[in-house]
């Protein structure tokens, strides 16, 4: 049986869990590592760029916060991307979303689930785009592309 105490403290963790990935999610909207220019907290750029696979998505052209909308089994959808790459010429869209969990597991189906709602948006609004996705897991700046291929 949880005490009164073992609840405030779930509320306070959760709370601070919020407040660290809200803060986190705006450090990384603002920065751009591009053709040797760089914008934003230089701890988390550093990590970036020891990660190569990632600067893709940090490039000037990437779009950030991007609101998408549309309806998906007969259910409305509203959205935002935290990240966003698209590539009219080679009709690509790469999606990148930020999740701030140290432990992966607990919550990636629903994570995954989310981000293949993104995808289905992004098709419907580009028919004939290729569509990727990937988590950035940010406690370790790890990139996992979700596999796609049931959608």
């Amino acid at each position: 049986m949880m005490t009164l105490h073992d609840i405030l403290s779930a509320q306070n963790t959760k709370k601070h869990s919020t407040a660290n990935g809200v803060k986190m999610h705006n450090y990384l909207r603002h920065i751009v590592i591009n053709c040797g220019m760089q914008h934003g907290n230089v701890d988390l750029i550093e990590k970036i760029q020891a990660r190569p696979e990632l600067l893709t998505f940090f490039v000037a052209d990437a779009k950030t916060e991007v609101p998408i909308a549309g309806t998906i089994n007969g259910r409305f959808i509203s959205r935002r991307i935290d990240r966003m790459i698209v590539d009219h010429h080679a009709k690509t869209i790469a999606i990148l979303d930020y999740k701030t969990d140290i432990n992966p597991e607990h919550y990636r189906a629903s994570y995954i689930a989310q981000l293949r709602e993104y995808v289905q948006l992004m098709r419907l609004l580009h028919p004939g785009y290729e569509v990727s996705a990937y988590l950035l897991w940010t406690h370790d700046f790890l990139l996992e592309k979700i596999p796609l291929n049931s959608l």
